[in-house]
């Protein structure tokens, strides 16, 4: 079934609308903005990465000001346990018998700040694998729902490492995007002076209020997931995919045989999961529907969708290269058709 037109035009409006007012408070990062928002409308979470100060917790926060949503901050530290993120169960007395209630965590809202998530432990970060895959935490052997929509973002500084838990290669796989945050422009730099030093104040105006808030957006994900893609696109986006993984050969329709390109052979030791297929398909749905068109183009969001979800061998790091630049010399060598 096409997409309703009228509703293609909503979509970008409100898209557009949610934009401009996160480049009200966020200065020089237009591009990480509008990810951000790709990856909420396709049902996926991302990983914030830069050094402090550049503005990801202003981000997040801002978010969900704008979009009317219910916004909670969870500080990862050492000592955080699973129970501070989901809820535990607690004991009361009722009528002079005492039984168990569930008090939920902070995971339960619709936007989670998961601020520096590599400082706690990896059974703390366990505790969110469920909550991110599957929409739920099971506290007791009870399942909880979580509320709709349901965004983690994540950021990670990459210049303190000491006292980090690297987050395994599970959780990493659990983010649609992995966004790196970059020093801004002169321009940006002095923008970011003046508000913070001077009078300057920008107010968010939310975009959505009100009970329907969280229906619209979820209309807008069911939307994104309407958009069409043709056969060649498809098998365009899989070739990608099958390319990052070494010692690959795979048979196209038709018969004919495609091996890894030669920087897949030498620097990977293991390549992108099915999910990184499908963060490419629904990025470029979305970026579809921006663009005012019902179907997919060869045109994706590639480099956010899978620089999180390959591990380079040792030579790689003897060699001095890096996930992107691989991933750009996979891209040149798989032909569009």
């Amino acid at each position: 079934m096409q997409p309703d037109i009228k509703m293609i035009e909503e979509f970008h409006d409100f898209f557009l609308k949610v934009e401009d007012e996160l480049y009200k408070v966020v200065v020089g990062q237009k591009n990480v903005i509008r990810n951000v928002l790709v990856a909420l409308f396709s049902d996926g979470h991302v990983l914030l990465e830069g050094a402090p100060g550049l503005g990801k917790t202003l981000l997040v926060k801002s978010l969900g000001e704008v979009m009317g949503l219910k916004f909670r901050r969870i500080q990862f530290t050492p000592d955080l346990m699973p129970a501070d993120v989901i809820g535990t169960n607690l004991v009361t007395d009722e009528g002079g018998s005492k039984k168990f209630v569930f008090q939920p965590g902070p995971v339960f809202a619709n936007i989670i700040l998961a601020d520096e998530i590599n400082r706690a432990t990896p059974k703390t970060q366990s505790a969110f694998l469920e909550a991110m895959a599957e929409n739920q935490v099971t506290v007791a052997g009870h399942t909880y729902k979580l509320d709709m929509p349901f965004l983690v973002l994540a950021t990670q500084n990459p210049i303190e490492m000491e006292g980090t838990y690297p987050l395994p290669e599970a959780q990493l796989d659990r983010f649609r995007f992995k966004l790196n945050l970059g020093y801004i422009d002169f321009e940006g730099e002095r923008e970011v002076i003046r508000r913070t030093t001077g009078g300057l104040n920008y107010k968010i105006k939310p975009v959505l209020e009100g009970d329907h808030v969280s229906q619209t957006i979820e209309n807008y994900k069911s939307l994104v997931r309407e958009v069409l893609i043709s056969s060649n696109v498809e098998e365009y986006i899989v070739r990608l995919l099958m390319s990052t993984r070494p010692n690959n050969t795979y048979q196209l329709p038709g018969g004919k045989t495609c091996s890894s390109p030669e920087s897949t052979q030498k620097y990977v030791e293991y390549g992108a999961s099915t999910r990184g297929a499908q963060a490419v398909v629904l990025a470029a749905k979305v970026l579809a529907l921006l663009d005012g068109r019902a179907n997919v183009s060869f045109d994706g969001v590639f480099l956010p969708s899978l620089r999180h979800r390959l591990i380079l061998n040792y030579e790689a790091e003897v060699d001095g290269k890096t996930t992107e630049e691989i991933l750009e010399e996979i891209q040149k060598a798989v032909k569009k058709k």
